[in-house]
């Protein structure tokens, strides 16, 4: 269920029947269901002011030489929401993220990030956690000299940096590896290092390449809640994933890239509406139309 019907559907209640939900989702939510914990974000920030703009960019490209990459995209991400960028192999998708973290420079167009232009590269970087397809982590180190090591560059205090370090390698399940070498991991182990990295200085903006690549059941549902947890607490973020089901369970809103060029855009349930089908089919018919124009939905705010 969309954010937006949600938020309708508490303008028709009375006080008393929301004090009733939020016991009642207050139960459920022990059995750690994402989609309970994100009802109850939009439970709490019923009335609130309209977020502000969290990623923006406005004709977007990056060419090599004749090929285009990137073509000329608009796009507008508001905190704390969580945005599905999908597209296949070779569409794009990398190549916009590197732009929008300041790791690669445009040929035309222009973003902001946290209201920071991304020419800014140090104005920008202490909003923004990335995790690439690959995470760039030292071999040779442990994982939690990795963590340390990424906490100093984040000039996080000791004291913090171990507290978090901490945290995190409880909640990832990492606790009993974090002292071996990292070239001892297998690639869900590097996975969940990697994740941990992107998150120690609590960013604003989360870049999120393939962040369940590699890792079992029990991790991959805690990288979906974790997300959950992130836009509730009012971070944006920016998910790329061929696990389509989970962009349906997590997305507020879901753009699909195809030859640089974003060819959809709009809430999971409303694309699905529309089509009468579910994403999965809506992703197949898109990227086997290569002419296919924009689609134009209602949009989530």
């Amino acid at each position: 269920m969309e954010s937006h019907v949600l938020h309708h559907s508490m303008n028709q209640r009375s006080s008393t029947e929301v004090i009733q939900m939020v016991a009642v989702t207050g139960v459920i939510g022990m059995i750690g269901s994402p989609l309970v914990v994100r009802y109850l974000y939009i439970l709490f920030s019923w009335g609130r002011e309209v977020p502000m703009t969290a990623i923006n960019a406005t004709n977007l490209t990056k060419r090599y030489g004749e090929t285009i990459a990137v073509d000329g995209l608009d796009l507008t991400v508001p905190e704390g929401f969580v945005y599905g960028f999908l597209g296949p192999n070779g569409a794009g998708k990398t190549t916009t993220m590197r732009m929008l973290t300041t790791l690669m420079t445009p040929t035309d167009g222009t973003a902001r990030i946290a209201g920071h232009p991304i020419t800014e590269r140090e104005a920008v970087a202490p909003h923004v956690g990335y995790l690439p397809d690959v995470p760039p982590l030292y071999d040779e180190l442990t994982g939690r000299e990795q963590l340390e090591y990424a906490a100093g560059l984040r000039d996080i205090s000791d004291a913090h940096s171990q507290e978090r370090i901490g945290t995190l390698l409880d909640r990832f399940d990492l606790t009993e590896d974090a002292d071996k070498r990292i070239s001892t991991y297998s690639k869900g182990m590097k996975q969940k290092a990697g994740l941990i990295q992107a998150l120690l200085h609590d960013p604003e903006v989360v870049f999120l390449d393939e962040p369940t690549s590699g890792l079992d059941p029990r991790a991959a549902h805690t990288v979906r809640e974790m997300i959950v947890e992130l836009a509730a607490s009012d971070a944006t973020v920016f998910l790329s994933t061929h696990i389509l089901p989970v962009v349906e369970e997590v997305a507020d809103r879901v753009g699909v890239l195809y030859d640089g060029t974003l060819i959809a855009e709009g809430p999971p349930g409303a694309l699905a509406e529309q089509a009468d089908s579910d994403l999965e089919d809506i992703f197949l018919e898109l990227t086997e139309e290569r002419e296919a124009g924009p689609v134009a939905t209602e949009g989530n705010t």
